[in-house]
């Protein structure tokens, strides 16, 4: 399933491929969000053409309420209803669970939800997510976990992780009792927790590791802690994992922080950020990152990078981008989305060669910083 090629000396970045039965990932990846089956503001035609992307991320708590599993399965799977004929990964609904925290209960059994559209009251357990993602028909699932909120007690922390671990237990046998639905092999990645508390970090690492996930996630980081918290706890994850499988860092984030997380170690990100944000007029560029609403952009009739390979920096007069935005045309949000997540997977491919030149060390935390300024 993965194959390391190479771990740079002076990091912990690493050159990877992870190889399903819809296609080949190389790692470094980011993986854009279709949380309801699409990636909002994006076609299928252009996240393979244009923005290059290898794989992309379905919810399993949004899909499992809309359009249901019975849709999805009358269509042949996620991928045969969305016409996605490369990889997809289905997370597992913890976190939009963590998120509804007012109106869910934890037990051991699982986690009673009530839904966000009409209030129906809803129970995943280890086994029944597994069970929906079976049906969903992705390549990669994840395991139900529980996600802290930070801050947080040692005690609740502790307790959540304990509570994660049976989980955990219960949802991977309940994977290898069952069979994939579509006839592709399907894998299975656990969750590292412990909030932010060293010994609970290595605990979980340790137990995840043991119980031989075909990869493993880093969860309950990006919740609000400081980004040099979320750093540290990733660098001493990624110390007692298997070298030889997949490392995924949940939920992160904006261009700096994946080049950070990479020299830690981390193989594969996915987040709503670069489509959120460029629905709100962010655009990320290799100089830093600009609001296209701002009116300094009012009169810049240039394109903003006349070398980047996407349509809105190397094409499109900024002045265009900024009365599209500031009139509520779809056509803005549509240009700025494919142009950020082609801005991602561009990062991604300039990461590969530094890796493999030997650069990677010298170049990334200059990178960041600039990526990490605003124009």
């Amino acid at each position: 399933m993965f194959e390391l090629h190479k771990t740079a000396d002076s990091t912990k970045a690493r050159l990877g491929t992870l190889t399903t039965d819809h296609g080949k990932i190389e790692t470094p990846i980011f993986m854009p969000v279709g949380t309801l089956g699409t990636v909002k503001a994006v076609k299928q035609d252009e996240l393979l053409e244009k923005v290059k992307a290898q794989i992309i991320l379905g919810n399993t708590y949004h899909l499992y309420l809309r359009p249901g599993c019975d849709i999805i399965e009358s269509a042949g799977g996620l991928h045969s209803f969305i016409e996605w004929d490369q990889p997809i990964l289905t997370d597992s609904g913890g976190y939009q669970i963590f998120s509804l925290s007012d109106n869910r209960e934890l037990s051991e059994e699982g986690a009673e939800f009530q839904s966000h559209i009409d209030g129906s009251k809803h129970m995943f357990t280890p086994e029944n997510v597994v069970d929906i993602q079976r049906t969903l028909g992705s390549d990669i699932m994840m395991i139900l976990d529980e996600c802290p909120p930070y801050p947080c007690s040692y005690e609740y922390s502790k307790e959540s992780m304990e509570l994660t671990h049976r989980w955990e237990k219960r949802g991977r046998d309940a994977f290898l009792n069952t069979e994939p639905k579509y006839g592709h092999q399907q894998f299975q990645f656990g969750i590292v927790q412990g909030g932010t508390f060293e010994d609970l970090r290595i605990e979980s690492a340790k137990y995840i590791t043991d119980l031989d996930f075909e990869g493993i996630a880093i969860g309950g980081l990006s919740v609000g802690e400081p980004t040099d918290l979320m750093y540290e706890m990733t660098d001493l994850n990624t110390d007692y994992l298997p070298e030889e499988k997949p490392r995924y860092l949940m939920g992160v984030g904006k261009p700096a922080n994946l080049l950070h997380a990479i020299a830690r170690g981390v193989d594969m990100f996915d987040c709503v950020l670069p489509t959120r944000n460029a629905r709100n007029g962010q655009i990320f560029t290799q100089n830093g990152y600009i609001n296209i609403r701002n009116a300094k952009w009012k009169n810049h009739h240039k394109p903003l990078d006349p070398n980047f390979p996407t349509d809105i920096c190397s094409k499109y007069k900024m002045s265009y981008i900024h009365h599209l935005f500031r009139n509520n045309e779809l056509l803005g949000l549509q240009l700025s989305s494919l142009h950020n997540l082609t801005f991602y997977l561009w990062l991604m491919e300039e990461v590969k060669e530094r890796i493999a030149e030997d650069t990677f060390h010298d170049w990334y935390k200059e990178k960041a910083e600039i990526l990490d300024t605003k124009i």
